[in-house]
């Protein structure tokens, strides 16, 4: 068969190749290898353009490794690949080891003799991309044919290349606008007020975006100081009824003869110091949301009206005969076990049932330690502003100690124990000393040297001292000379306390 004919033949097993292949790597792979019969390559490549860049990476190849692949990034006008991209025109090195504008940044080549051929692939009067073949070295005449060959390939795939990668781009800006979507709704649906970024705190987060347009009963449970209320909060103003008001009432405060004036008002005359009429809370809420903290402790004769007004959302007020209804959004919390409390006949099970129709679950601080760090800067850069204070950062060894603490006061022990420390930190650091004893014992964060022994003035002098200079050699870059005019002694000193406490300043050089 006549060379001529043969790469018609070629051309023509190209065109059938666009048109059953959609990929652009497996149709640049069939390609190669059906150019390889017309021209004795050792390798081709297939660069396109990043849209919106200068860059051209290798999209797909044949004699080339995923590895050597992947460092095949052009800049335009960077070696024969980049001076394609950018004059457009085609490029022929008969000899790659003569031609110091060959960069080889695959890493592919060797220093044996071979002709290297890339001619640019024009969609539009653009280039999107180039294509480029290794090919045994040959006499001018015969490299010049091949180079034009090449270009009537790249003008063949110029159409189904600019198609492909309008795909690509396609798909690249669905799946950015699909994980910026992602991105917002999670913005969407973390309340302001809720510090946390743990799994269990993004179940929550979710739970709140499910049920906040609801007009669903919900009941949050947790220990104390986990913030139930900030959840109750957060669902309100997610709410439709977030322009009406947010009532809060922790039943356990209030004593059994004034719970339920408080939540369902009381007429003139109605018992001993009822001296005028008295709205209750249901009242008060009507249009928005009503959160009833600790549930669990309000009588059973309270019980019994409060499962009324959930059915019916209808009540009289104590001494009176007028039924008032309301349309307020009822919110739950309990810090008790209310499955053991209807066990021991003081709860009512209808009542749980009715309030239970959608349980949220606050974790503890304990089972959320990722959060603590979260919490603690929130707190910290709060009571700067409130107090007025400069406090930067908390230490190493005070994040330690409240990593290793237990936390049964939760997230409000932290918050009030970050006041306490900006309240008593004497420099811009919050040490370990300024958190509160219970953080500082052994007992509390396991640090003790054996369990329940006591701790000697002179393991509590070097740790002291031992935090004083790890602090000081972090800020210092582990500089010895810097850190003994920082506190004000001698590097003798230093350097001995240093071997003496066995700190090692090489661990905080940057």
């Amino acid at each position: 068969m006549k060379k001529e004919d043969v790469k018609l033949e070629t051309l023509y097993r190209i065109s059938q190749a666009m048109a059953h292949q959609h990929d652009v790597s497996a149709l640049f792979k069939e390609v190669f290898d059906i150019m390889d019969t017309e021209i004795e390559m050792s390798r081709g490549t297939l660069t396109l353009r990043r849209p919106g860049t200068n860059f051209f990476v290798i999209e797909a190849s044949r004699g080339l490794t995923p590895e050597e692949q992947k460092r095949g990034q052009y800049k335009m006008g960077e070696g024969i690949t980049g001076r394609v991209a950018q004059s457009g025109k085609p490029i022929v090195v008969p000899d790659i080891s003569k031609e110091p504008g060959f960069l080889n940044l695959t890493k592919s080549r060797s220093n044996k003799q071979m002709a290297f051929l890339c001619v640019p692939i024009r969609h539009r009067r653009d280039v999107i991309g180039t294509i480029s073949i290794d090919r045994k070295a040959a006499n001018a005449e015969e490299l010049q044919k091949d180079l034009y060959f090449l270009q009537l390939v790249a003008n063949v795939l110029a159409e189904a290349v600019a198609g492909i990668r309008e795909q690509m781009e396609e798909r690249s800006n669905l799946l950015e606008e699909n994980i910026r979507l992602r991105r917002e709704l999670d913005e969407r649906y973390r309340p302001a007020n809720i510090i946390g970024n743990c799994s269990s705190m993004r179940a929550v987060f979710e739970q709140i975006a499910q049920v906040a347009e609801s007009s669903a009963t919900v009941l949050i449970r947790g220990e104390s100081g986990t913030g139930k209320e900030l959840v109750a909060r957060a669902i309100h103003h997610a709410s439709s009824r977030k322009e009406g008001k947010f009532i809060s009432v922790n039943c356990a405060a209030l004593p059994e003869s004034l719970i339920e004036s408080e939540l369902f008002g009381h007429e003139k005359g109605s018992f001993t110091g009822a001296a005028a009429q008295r709205r209750g809370r249901f009242e008060l809420s009507h249009g928005g949301t009503l959160f009833l903290d600790e549930i669990g402790d309000i009588s059973p004769a309270v019980q019994v009206r409060l499962l009324r007004v959930i059915q019916e959302r209808a009540f009289e007020r104590v001494g009176g005969d007028e039924t008032i209804s309301v349309n307020v959004r009822l919110i739950a919390a309990t810090s008790k076990n209310l499955e053991e409390a209807i066990r021991q006949k003081k709860f009512r099970e209808d009542l749980y049932y009715r309030l239970n129709v959608f349980p949220i679950h606050l974790p503890p601080l304990r089972e959320r330690r990722s959060d603590i760090i979260l919490l603690a800067d929130h707190f910290l850069q709060k009571y700067n502003a409130l107090h007025r204070k400069n406090i930067k950062r908390i230490s190493t060894p005070a994040i330690n100690m409240m990593m290793m603490y237990h936390w049964p006061g939760n997230v409000r022990e932290l918050e009030n124990c970050i006041e306490r420390a900006v309240l008593t930190a004497s420099d811009e650091v919050i040490h370990g000393y300024s958190l509160p004893p219970s953080l500082q014992t052994s007992e509390a964060t396991n640090t003790g040297i054996l369990p329940r022994e006591r701790v000697s003035l002179k393991t509590m002098v070097d740790s002291y001292e031992r935090e004083l200079i790890v602090d000081a050699l972090k800020k210092f870059s582990g500089n010895a000379t810097r850190v003994a005019q920082h506190l004000c002694s001698t590097k003798r000193i230093v350097n001995y306390k240093i071997k003496q406490l066995n700190i090692i300043p090489g661990h905080y050089r940057r």
